[in-house]
Formats: structure tokens, sequence, C-alpha cells
């Protein structure tokens, strides 16, 4: 199965968006499509298919395929003039003036009045036409939309512009003939406000929309274009595509790293903030992983390149972030569907305002003005921002906080947490673990000894290894992770075994150092049993350190109501011990990873919805069968795939801003869902005439405002929730 995302033009509201997504969800070899209308891309998995053909169906279907979606710099909208919206708002109302400035009882302009009434409306005509061509795009594309069987806004507008303006030339025509009464039946000035609102409306929403693009855009731009290439002594400026993995790069105070590496030689504290959203320097020594966009504050440090381009860590979150918010969640597939019906009732609606207004004694002219009103008045494009426009704003609002979703999907179910099951090691805790105290019973000194168990532990992805430093390089084979145990390895000839006390019951070998793992536990060590040979030659305790955000984040999760729950295969003292000092009370301690996941989804039995957080490979089942894993950024390869959300600055707070910007966000969906549904529900029979007995109507005039201010009533309130701030601050 393969997967493309396409740059999609023409997409004007929902109903293009559904339509796309139906029409190429119907084509063969197409298993899955996904069109977001904010930021105008298609993503689809197919088969058996090439790039030209699915480029031929969105062509098929009506509008432009712009090419392959390569980078953030694709997501750049072309900026039109704003002078011409002034120039062409200031004549709307000249034209407003000619057309009623009279009745209002405003002075008239000479010669441009019901006194000449073959000139005013010649001049109505002519200023028309000039509406005409300033929104031809719009009557394009609601004609190709209808040939397609899939109508949309603009066809609407196509209809109401078309039926308005064939009417008015027909005045036109009879005034010319000496028929002045037609001089009150023109439209002319209907058609060319409608035309105007619309392409202004959507002229103010590009920029709204561009705003939400600003999050991801940002993370792109902090890269460096430039680097500096150390070849022997000789220092060189290159460009980035110039570096080749391997290449040994310079960072100097005030420069910027610019490729994702790891350090040689050097020292130096570094800027991390724009993808951790922490503001705290981060020390770089020899061996220490180096992120491209980091700023050295001080020093000098040397790096092996490591990912470049589309391999880096940069590019990976912004299509992370994209793929995010391509993702569509339940409300907004229910938008969506809802949308799909839209145009084609509203035609219905308008057809049928017309036929029942003329049967009950309307004239033909009040009778069109209601068709022509509903169709106007109807706007399916607050409808279809309703969600994704929030979608996109809330993803870069976590992405901000050091959050990257992999799907839009997560946001709908984080608003429902209500348990939270944290891993100890590298999440409670720093997972920078030390020696505290061991014992050798071995034949090799206490320095050979350590050696020893780092060699071992180097090939572990247990944070554990951190605590050992290897002073001799020995040989390792036959290295196997024993899941939920811990290794086993060879060095030379001796077999070792490292691990908690599940390796002694494994190997049915007696705890001769129980007295020591108890005293260890109390001190709130992690236990190493070290086995040669199947023969129990020593213990090592390892301690880690508490993180003091830990602690607040628990007392805030148990503030909100969030049960606390902390999953760890280590052994009970050392996790009861941890869970003391951090204030976690419902602790589970010396589970297998198969079993951290049977807990899991009983607590889903039991109707929780639970946060899986951990950094491991024993915490990728469970963070897969969590309703939302998280893996903190240095967790493994495999913990960081399993994941649903990557929190890359370790910090636990920003889980509890991620569930705060999911309950907000759907939040302000839902009053967008309101206002959409509640402003067709008012406006649409008011149009129609429902409300005519009572003095009450509008004309297309009205309604092409109503329909503007109602998109932008969404877009405001979309964009809103950039202002959104954590109660802690």
């Amino acid at each position: 199965m393969k997967k493309i995302v396409l740059r999609i033009g023409g997409m004007t509201c929902s109903a293009c968006s559904s339509g796309l997504e139906k029409y190429l969800s119907r084509q063969e070899g197409v298993s899955s499509a996904s069109v977001n209308l904010v930021l105008s891309l298609a993503t689809i998995e197919y088969e058996n298919l090439s790039k030209k053909d699915l480029e031929r169906f969105v062509k098929e279907a009506g509008f432009q395929s712009l090419g392959e979606f390569k980078g953030v710099e694709d997501l750049e909208s072309k900026k039109e003039d704003k002078t011409k919206y002034i120039v062409l708002g200031i004549l709307i109302l000249i034209m407003m003036y000619l057309g009623m400035g009279e009745m209002l009882g405003l002075p008239t302009i000479p010669f441009l009045n019901m006194d000449y009434p073959v000139l005013l409306s010649s001049v109505l005509f002519l200023i028309t036409i000039v509406y005409l061509i300033f929104g031809f795009d719009i009557l394009k594309s609601g004609f190709t939309n209808l040939i397609h069987r899939m109508p949309n806004m603009d066809t609407l507008v196509l209809f109401s512009v078309f039926f308005s303006l064939a009417y008015s030339l027909f005045g036109y025509v009879q005034i010319i003939l000496g028929n002045l009464s037609y001089m009150h039946h023109l439209y002319f000035e209907s058609a060319a406000m409608v035309l105007y609102f619309v392409k202004l409306g959507r002229y103010i929403e590009s920029f709204s929309k561009d705003q939400t693009k600003s999050a991801i855009r940002k993370l792109v731009q902090i890269t460096p274009s430039k680097a500096i290439l150390k070849d022997g002594e000789k220092l060189t400026e290159v460009t980035i595509d110039e570096v080749s993995t391997g290449d040994t790069l310079v960072c100097r105070a005030g420069d910027k790293v610019a490729v994702d590496g790891t350090v040689t030689s050097g020292k130096t504290y570094v800027d991390e903030s724009f993808i951790t959203g922490e503001s705290a320097p981060v020390l770089k020594t020899s061996g220490s992983k180096v992120i491209a966009g980091s700023i050295c504050y001080d020093g000098y440090i040397e790096y092996s390149a490591e990912k470049i381009g589309k391999e880096s860590t940069i590019s990976e979150i912004v299509t992370m972030v994209v793929d995010a918010t391509n993702t569509k969640s339940k409300v907004q597939k229910m938008a969506d569907r809802i949308s799909g019906y839209f145009v084609p009732i509203i035609l219905a609606i308008a057809i049928v305002a017309f036929i029942l207004s003329y049967l009950l004694g309307c004239s033909f002219s009040v009778s069109f003005t209601h068709f022509v009103t509903v169709l106007v008045v109807a706007c399916p494009c607050a409808l279809g921002l309703a969600v994704p426009l929030v979608v996109v704003v809330s993803n870069g609002l976590c992405a901000e906080k050091g959050l990257f979703l992999r799907n839009g999907e997560v946001l709908e179910r984080a608003k429902t947490i209500d348990t939270i099951v944290l891993d100890k090691t590298g999440t409670l805790t720093q997972g920078k673990l030390r020696v505290y105290e061991f014992q050798n019973d071995s034949n090799l000194s206490d320095a050979e000894f350590l050696n020893v168990v780092a060699n071992l532990e180097s090939f572990s992805s247990h944070p554990i290894h951190t605590a050992f430093d290897v002073t001799k390089k020995l040989d390792v084979s036959h290295f196997e992770e024993l899941s939920g145990m811990g290794i086993l390895a060879k060095i030379n000839d001796d077999e070792y075994y490292l691990g908690n006390h599940k390796i002694l019951t494994r190997l049915k070998l007696k705890n001769r150092y129980q007295t020591k793992e108890d005293n260890y536990s109390k001190a709130g060590c992690s236990i190493i049993y070290v086995v040669q040979n199947k023969k129990l030659i020593g213990i090592i305790g390892v301690k880690d350190t508490v993180r003091e955000e830990s602690k607040e984040a628990i007392r805030e999760f148990m503030r909100r109501g969030i049960d606390v729950v902390m999953l760890t295969g280590d052994h009970e003292g050392v996790a009861n011990q941890i869970a003391k000092e951090v204030g976690i009370r419902h602790v589970i301690s010396d589970v297998l990873p198969k079993e951290k996941a049977s807990y899991i989804e009983k607590l889903k039995q039991d109707g929780k919805h639970v946060i899986m957080v951990g950094d491991g490979i024993n915490d990728a089942p469970a963070l897969v069968a969590s309703s939302i894993g998280i893996s903190i950024n240095q967790g493994t390869d495999v913990a960081m795939d399993s994941a649903d959300v990557i929190l890359m600055n370790n910090n636990l707070s920003n889980i509890i801003d991620f569930i705060d910007i999911s309950k907000q966000s759907y939040h302000i969906i839902w009053q967008n869902l309101f206002w959409a549904f509640f402003y067709n529900a008012l406006m649409i029979p008011i149009a129609a005439g429902l409300l005519l007995p009572l003095g009450i109507t509008m004309n297309p005039m009205v309604a092409s405002i109503a329909m503007t201010i109602s998109s932008l009533t969404v877009v405001m309130n979309s964009l809103r929730l950039r202002r959104w701030k954590n109660e802690r601050n």
C-alpha cells in the first residue's frame, strides 16, 4: 500500500472537500482518501496506480492538483493584493448609492438618477461586469462542480448570480424598450455584492488559515540553511544539501546546530525550546544528541552529522503534525457528511420557496427575490470550517508545548480521559541513574566487575544502562533482551544474566542477597542481579532521581479528579519508595510487558479512559492498548512508534496542557457547529419569506453580508483558541 499527500487547488468550502473525498474514495485502486479543507491537502492511500492517475482523478472531480506535498514550504499561500478589495469595496458603495440612493432620499448625481433610467441601468450593468470578472473563479468552480454532480458553495453563488443577472438583463432590455417600471426590479447590485462579499470573506479566511499554519512553519524556519564543515583543520561554510551522513560539523557560541547528530568533542549549553517548549538550556557533551535548529549559548562543539533533510527530527515532526491535521475525528466526519447533503437541500428549499411564494399570491419579482436570497444566505462554509480550523490551531498549540500528535482523533479522545498510568524509569524519574551500592563476589576486581556489567548493559535499550560507563571494550556476543527480566549475553566463553529477581526464578537460584536487596529497595534503588555461568556473583543497587515537575504534575492530575497509577516492572520496594516521593497512592509493580497491556485492557473494560505514559520497549504493548499512548522523547524507537503522542520535553505537566487544549478545542468546535446550524436555521426561513406576513423580509444584498459574517464568526471563534493559557500560569 502506497501513500501520497497532494496539494489541492480550487476548494472553497466543506462541500468541495467532502465531494472530492467521496470521489477519490470511489476510484478503483484507492483504499482511502482524506481531504483537509484548511491546509488544502489530500492524503491518499492507494495501490496499482500512478501519481498521474491520482492527479487525473482530482482533475476529473473539478479541482486542480498542485503537485505532491513536499514540506512546510508548500503550505505558503499566494497573497492577494488587498488594494483591489478596497477599490472594489468603494465601487460597491457607489453602486448601492446609484441603485438605492434616490429611494432613501439621498442627493442624486446628475445624469445618473431615475430621470435617466437607460443611462443609470447601463452604468449599473457595466459595473456588474467588473465584478463578474473579479469573481469569475467562483462562477467557474460552481459550474465545474455542478457538471461533476458535486454542487458546492460556489454552485449556490453561481445560481444566485446567474438568475439575478438573467432577470436583471430582461429588465434592462425592457427599460431600453421604454418599460420603466422595471427600474425597481434590477438586481445588478445584488449579483455584484454577492460576488464581492464571498470573495472578501475568503480573503479574510485565507489570513486566518495562514495563522493556523504558523506553528508548523516556525519549526522549519528555525533550521539553518548552512553548516560549518570541518575537514582536518580546515573549516568551510557549506549548504545543508552538501552535508553527508558522517561529516564532522562545528557549532560555535551563537550558531545554530545545522543537522541532527552526536557530539564528538567539546561542551556547550543549547536552547531546544523551539521543540521541547522548555526555556532552560540543556548541557551537551561528548556523546550527547543534538537537534537541528538548536542554538549554542556558549562553548564550542564538534558533532557528527546523522539525520539530514527529510530524516531530521524537525521534518519528522512536521510530517507528524500535518498527518495529525489530515486525520478526521468523528465529529468532523459527521460535519462533512452533513455538508455533502447541504447544497442539494438548499437548492430544493430555494425552488420550493419560489413556487410557494408565487402560488400564495406574491408577485414574480418577490418570489424570485426569495429564491435568490435563500441561495445567497445559506452558508456551508461555516459548517465546513467549524472543525478543521480548530484542529489545526490545537495541533499548533500542542506543538508549541512540545507535544506532537500522530492523528487528529487523539484530541477527541483526550477530552474524556479519567485515568493516567505512568511507567517509573524515565517518566517519573529523570532516567539518569547512578550506582548506589554493590556487592561483588566474583573473581574480578570491583572495577573489572563494573566494566563487565557496563559492557553488557551498553547493548540494552533500558534506561538502566546509563548508570554504567565502559572503561574497556569487551567482546560481547549472543546478546538477548529478556522481556520484563533483564538481559542475556556472552563475554568470551562466559555466559552472563543481568536483571531483576525474575532472573533468579528463571534460573532457580537462591537469593543470598535478600538483606542487601531489602536495604537497596528501602533506599529507592532498582536491583540488578549478576549471574555468571548460572552462578550468582553479585548484586547492584542503581538509584534514579525523581523529577521535581513530576510531583507537581501528579498533584494537578489528582486535583482534576484523574486517577494516577504507577505501572512498573521494578521491584515492589523500589516502586513504593518512588510512589511515596511523588505522591502516587496506586502502585502496580513486578509486571511483565504483556501484563502491563492486560492491566490497561482491564481498566478500559471497567469503563476507564486511559492515558499510558512510557519510554521503553517494555511499554510498547501498553501504549498500543491504552486510549492514548504517550511516549517520552528519549524513549526507544519501538515505544515512539507505538505511541499516539510524542512528548518532547519529558515534563508531565504538559500532558495536563494537552488534556486542557483538547477540552477547550471541543468546546469551541461545538460552539462553531451550534452557530453554523443556528445561523442556517434562522436565516434560511427568513430568506424564504416565512416571516413576510409579519413584514420581515430579506434581500440578496443583506443575505450576502450575513453569509460573510457567519463564516468570519466561525473563523474568529476558532482563532480564539490561540490565546489559550494554562490554568497553572
